[in-house]
């Protein structure tokens, strides 16, 4: 197969060129259906807020200042709720996991996963993590010279270390078939339905539930049959549990901690949707790294250079600044959840913006974190603005790949070091280079995803 092999001096990753005008009503329902990430147009690239007043679902703000942004998810973070729209998609296939659950219910799982999640306890995981980044790229050799999605494969190296970190290696059913999955329920469910766009009773039936049902017994299968193999070994006097996250979980159920619909919920929530943010993240920073081989040659002397001193994994994300950045960079361009949605409880003010009550509050970091405003060359991959003497130029509310406030991702540093100790296993040993078929274009569907996968191809260094 012929490579692309004609140097880039810089690199504009594919994106959605800026809407110019507004669609129609008919035309917005089908571009949000579609990609909701082709619907935005230069005001949402230039201005701090828009406010909406007409339109389906009544007010809606985008919000891109940050103070704004910190106004809604942290200083009054109290006064604004999950909103409907993103409730109607997530609910139905997490009811009340930490993503979707609200007051008391999301309370309770927080705190109950707070202990796995502290950083002793997250340096823990490092060396799984190794271990199964080395195990995984050994299945490379196999594939020398030859295709490989690196979409695909990093959904299932991801898969890999999150069953393993936190379930023990311990989770029903095989990484292919969940893989296959994972892409048909964020193809089906993962999407806006118009009817919930359009406000529909909840007893019409959504098309997109519908074709995603298979998919979500699926799920709700894997993790009854995880509970069940964890329950009978937490019961036998022949087998002693690991005290891992399911583990955590399953001894929180009771009248003051989590109902077992909870403990199911939680668990799908992170066998479900824990890995696929990083692995989408993953897959983008390879994809322009093999853009910019300059770039990618500075990192593998990093990484080539940190490996031959220090052989622990827990000290590598402060060790790898450059590998870290090029990851960062990634997420900034292609944040793995692209959109932050919330609901106004009571009017509120933000200087001379007027918030009412219902108001829809859209923070959306695909579009915050291409802001003209923000970003010099924000359209261009330059990881070195996430460089550490660059690093205190960013401001907190301009760069969300995690979200910010009291729903911040939980699992935000396991993510990063997972990330750094992947990228430092896969790129000290290959190349992923481009192939003419490498045309990738960024879909929401619950995480950016690129449509038609990262095919490249993979040689040793």
């Amino acid at each position: 197969m012929a490579l692309l092999t004609e140097p880039k001096p810089s690199f504009r990753p594919p994106a959605p060129t800026p809407r110019q005008n507004p669609p129609s009503t008919l035309q917005m329902m089908r571009i949000v259906y579609r990609n909701p990430l082709e619907l935005w147009g230069e005001p949402s690239y230039n201005e701090p807020w828009i406010f909406v007043t007409g339109g389906i679902g009544g007010p809606l703000l985008i919000a891109n200042d940050p103070g704004l942004i910190r106004h809604v998810l942290v200083d009054n973070a109290k006064n604004y709720k999950m909103a409907r729209v993103r409730q109607k998609i997530l609910r139905p296939i997490l009811r009340d996991g930490l993503l979707t659950a609200e007051g008391e219910v999301w309370r309770r799982s927080r705190k109950a996963m707070a202990p796995v999640f502290t950083p002793r306890h997250i340096a823990g995981f490092a060396g799984p993590m190794l271990e199964k980044a080395t195990t995984f790229a050994e299945r490379y050799e196999q594939a020398i010279g030859g295709r490989v999605d690196v979409s695909r494969d990093m959904t299932m190296l991801t898969f890999d270390i999150l069953a393993e970190t936190l379930f023990s290696g311990e989770v029903a059913g095989e990484p292919e078939g969940f893989a296959h999955q994972v892409d048909r329920l964020f193809e089906t469910m993962g999407r806006v339905d118009p009817l919930d766009l359009l406000g529909a009773p909840d007893w019409l039936p959504r098309i997109t539930r519908i074709l995603g049902r298979n998919s979500l017994a699926f799920f709700r299968g894997i993790v009854a049959r995880t509970m069940d193999m964890r329950k009978e070994k937490l019961a036998s006097e022949d087998s002693e549990a690991p005290e891992d996250f399911l583990t955590l979980l399953l001894r929180a159920e009771g009248p003051d901690g989590l109902t077992r619909e909870e403990i199911e919920d939680n668990i799908i929530t992170f066998i479900g949707a824990g890995h696929e943010t990083t692995a989408r993240a993953l897959g983008w920073t390879i994809y322009c790294l093999a853009n910019l081989p300059e770039e990618r040659e500075r990192i593998e002397d990093e990484i080539d250079a940190v490996l031959a001193r220090e052989p622990d994994p827990v000290n590598w994300l402060d060790d790898m600044p450059f590998t870290r950045a090029a990851f960062e960079e990634a997420m900034r361009l292609y944040p793995p959840a692209p959109s932050i949605n919330r609901e106004a409880i009571q009017n509120d003010f933000y200087a001379d913006l007027e918030i009412p009550k219902g108001a829809q509050v859209l923070v959306m970091p695909w579009t915050v974190h291409r802001h003209r405003k923000l970003w010099d060359d924000p359209e261009a991959y330059i990881p070195s603005r996430f460089h550490p003497e660059n690093r205190d130029r960013i401001g907190r509310f301009q760069y969300l790949p995690f979200g910010a406030g009291p729903r911040v991702c939980i699992g935000a540093t396991f993510a990063m070091q997972e990330a750094v100790i992947a990228l430092a296993v896969l790129m000290s040993r290959y190349r992923f280079d481009l192939l003419p078929e490498t045309n990738p274009w960024p879909v929401q569907k619950l995480t950016t995803q690129p449509q038609g996968g990262l095919p490249m191809r993979v040689t040793r260094r």
